[in-house]
């Protein structure tokens, strides 16, 4: 069955503005909240129960990453959102997890929204995540769908004490920016050697499940399109608008992660006009195919008719047919039925038919 493009709003539909009501995949698992705090000579990693906990973090002395992963818990989101004192449409647009990438200004912080993409090579087929950033003055709040490794290498970065200890919360909310727009790479080569796969297997010996395969990796490139397209429109908009939230040195790595953005869709377009191709070339295959078959059949036909004809008429039951009584008519006809074959072999050899 075909994944549906468009999550269901459900109860959302005619809700009024900022309703907190959690839009997309329902899940059992208990939200988990972790805070890493740190500055130049100190890091903590703690996980925390209470988000009423997260306040502390506000407008303290070190920079803090809050990280929530899973957002199906709206008394979670609302605790934090309340605490940290984020608009209520910002909590809405967390819970909803359909939302396009996109950059929205706010009095003291920015929210971002940005999809995470991983596939599943069981499936074939790619798993989208909503993540929520805020950065802020002091913290950065990501707010994840579910767990994940994509940012085990910011956290390394952080534990090793690099660069990244040494700057604000605007370079935080890059790494994760860019640890994420990275691992699209990773999507697209997986991707790629699996439709290059089915490109040998189409032009070899394609059959219904080869164009049953096309279609799906055609929906994939839909989705992954969706998720990246207006990405770009985003890290142009953080690379150029005035903000006292990003330093001027953070912008210039904003950009490294805008060029990433373009060679991520223009990687993509190179899938897609790949499989648009694909498909006409499996048709033309499927044609070439059917052409192959009714051409061996006519001649076939061709080849046997004269030959009914000539048995039709040794097969009527006329008295005088002086051929009847001849002692050798019988192998006589078959050597003329032989004779009349092979000349229209030779005949279709000559005129390269076969």
């Amino acid at each position: 069955m075909a994944r549906k493009l468009v999550k269901k709003r459900g109860k959302k539909v005619g809700a009024a503005p900022g309703t907190l009501v959690h839009v997309g995949d329902k899940t059992d698992t208990v939200a988990q909240i972790r805070v890493v705090d740190y500055d130049q000579e100190h890091l903590r990693d703690q996980r925390l129960k209470d988000p009423n906990a997260c306040r502390a973090f506000k407008s303290g002395p070190r920079v803090a990453w809050i990280n929530v992963e899973g957002v199906h818990e709206v008394h979670t989101v609302e605790a934090l959102g309340q605490g940290l004192g984020l608009h209520p449409l910002v909590m809405e647009d967390i819970l909803n997890t359909d939302q396009r990438p996109k950059v929205e200004s706010y009095d003291d912080y920015l929210y971002i929204v940005i999809k995470m993409l991983q596939y599943d090579p069981l499936q074939h087929e790619i798993r989208p995540e909503q993540v929520s950033l805020i950065l802020a003055r002091h913290y950065v709040l990501s707010c994840q769908e579910r767990a994940g490794n994509v940012f085990d290498g910011v956290r390394e970065r952080l534990r090793t004490g690099r660069r990244i200890r040494f700057l604000g919360t605007d370079y935080l909310a890059y790494a994760l920016l860019d640890a994420i727009v990275d691992n699209y790479f990773a999507l697209l080569e997986q991707l790629g050697e699996r439709i290059e796969a089915l490109e040998e297997e189409l032009i070899t010996r394609p059959t219904p499940a080869t164009l049953a395969q096309i279609h799906h990796f055609k929906r994939e490139m839909l989705l992954l399109r969706k998720a990246v397209w207006p990405l770009r429109e985003a890290l142009a908009k953080l690379t150029r608008d005035e903000t006292s939230l990003i330093a001027a040195e953070t912008r210039i790595y904003l950009r490294d992660v805008y060029d990433h953005c373009v060679h991520v869709l223009d990687t993509l377009e190179t899938l897609r006009d790949l499989l648009a191709g694909m498909l006409d070339l499996y048709l033309s295959s499927i044609s070439n195919r059917m052409n192959e078959i009714m051409k061996v059949l006519t001649i076939m036909a061709t080849i046997f008719i004269p030959l009914t004809f000539i048995a039709g008429v040794y097969g009527m039951n006329f008295e005088h047919m002086p051929e009847l009584a001849w002692p050798w008519a019988y192998p006589a006809v078959l050597l003329l039925m032989l004779g009349v074959a092979a000349g229209l072999l030779v005949f279709f050899r000559l005129r390269k038919w076969i």
